[in-house]
C-alpha cells in the first residue's frame, strides 16, 4: 500500500476508487483474451450464464449496445458453441438466447484464472493490507446493492 496522503472527500474517494476499479479490472480482463474471448462477447455471456436466458433485445439494453451490435456478437459467440438460440413461441420475430454448457464453462474457467492471478498478488501483500482489502471489499459491496 502506498505511504501517501489519501485525501477523503467524497469526491475524492469515488474518483480514486473509480480509477483503482478500471485498472484493476482491465488487467485482470487480460486472461479472457486467453480463453479466446474479447471483452464484450465475455462481458454477454457472462450476462447469459448468470442471469439466464433473455431475448437479444434485453441483452443488448443490458449490455448498453444497439441490437445489430449485439446480433453480431451473439452470432460470434453461437458460431464458437457458447450459446443457443431458440425461436420464442409468442414471437416469431423474437429468440431467446442462452449460455450453453461450454459458455458456462469457459466463464468459470476464465473466473478462476483472474482470481488466481488475483489470489497469487494478494498473498504478496502483508497481512494488514490483506485485512484492509477485505474490508474495503465489504463497503464496495454494499456500495454496490444501494439504491440508485
Amino acid at each position: 500500500m502506498s505511504t501517501r496522503s489519501v485525501n477523503s472527500t467524497p469526491r475524492d474517494v469515488a474518483e480514486q476508487l473509480h480509477s483503482a476499479a478500471i485498472r484493476l479490472l482491465r488487467r485482470l480482463r487480460r486472461t479472457d483474451a486467453e480463453a479466446g474471448l474479447t471483452g464484450p462477447q465475455a462481458s454477454a455471456l457472462s450476462v447469459l450464464a448468470f442471469g439466464g436466458e433473455t431475448t437479444l433485445k434485453r441483452l443488448a439494453a443490458a449490455e448498453q449496445v444497439s441490437a445489430p451490435t449485439m446480433s453480431r456478437l451473439v452470432k460470434d459467440l453461437e458460431h464458437q458453441g457458447l450459446i443457443r438460440r431458440r425461436p420464442d413461441p409468442a414471437d416469431a420475430r423474437s429468440t431467446w438466447i442462452e449460455a450453453s454448457a461450454e459458455g458456462r464453462a469457459m466463464l468459470e474457467q476464465a473466473r478462476d484464472r483472474r482470481l488466481a492471478r488475483l489470489e497469487a498478488e494478494l498473498a504478496a501483500l502483508p497481512e494488514a493490507d490483506r485485512r484492509l482489502l477485505a474490508e474495503a471489499a465489504r463497503l464496495l459491496a454494499r456500495l454496490g446493492e444501494a439504491p440508485g
